[in-house]
């Protein structure tokens, strides 16, 4: 099919972009709870709430919240105020519901290998669903997406290197076990994010 003969893009109405948003941060939600129970780790800003959780009396949604603030600076020069208020609203979304979960399901036993798979599949589909909504959870993933569109630089890829190094470096926090079986989950959201986050293939809203 030739570009003429595409139809025509559509753009998100208001209400899906809300619907989207809640829903990937639910989704979220539960990865990041399925991670703390079983007292894993992941990459970027949400990997950094990780560790000031495991180390301080902070919750995950307090830190998380903390540590995306100096990265909407980026989003607002070059995304502009609409992907940088649905980001911002994500974020809190997310903050919100990771501290809430807990209140309503819990995980009497979950295996370690389970919650880094499972948390990081869930994990990645709902952060496919904020860009796919031009927004994001901040942090890494902004810087990620500029990347991506200023020099076509696979956001996957990029996160999945952060998101290693991040692991890694938390080897003062974790038990080594735990942080090889956080390489699941890494490569595990990851995945997800590169093989069905591909610049120019679909992007609402923009």
């Amino acid at each position: 099919m030739s570009t003429a003969e595409l139809p025509n893009v559509q753009k998100h109405t208001r209400l899906e972009d809300i619907q989207a948003m809640v829903i990937g941060t639910l989704i979220i939600a539960l990865g990041v709870n399925l991670f703390t129970q079983a007292g894993l780790l992941t990459g970027g800003s949400a990997g950094l709430a990780f560790l000031i959780q495991y180390s301080t009396a902070l919750t995950f949604g307090q830190a998380f919240f903390l540590i995306n603030l100096p990265f909407y600076l980026l989003a607002i020069w070059h995304f502009g105020w609409g992907f940088t208020l649905k980001t911002f609203f994500a974020v809190f979304c997310v903050s919100a519901f990771s501290d809430i979960t807990p209140m309503l399901v819990s995980f009497e036993a979950v295996d370690a290998v389970y919650a880094s798979m499972t948390g990081g599949f869930l994990m990645g589909v709902g952060f496919l669903m904020l860009f796919r909504h031009n927004a994001s959870l901040g942090g890494v993933n902004i810087l990620a997406r500029y990347l991506a569109e200023k020099y076509g630089i696979s956001m996957g890829k990029f996160q999945m290197v952060i998101d290693c190094i991040i692991v890694m470096m938390s080897i003062f926090v974790v038990d080594y076990r735990l942080i090889i079986i956080s390489f699941i989950g890494a490569i595990a959201l990851n995945m997800i994010i590169a093989v069905n986050h591909k610049p120019g293939r679909y992007m609402g809203n923009v």
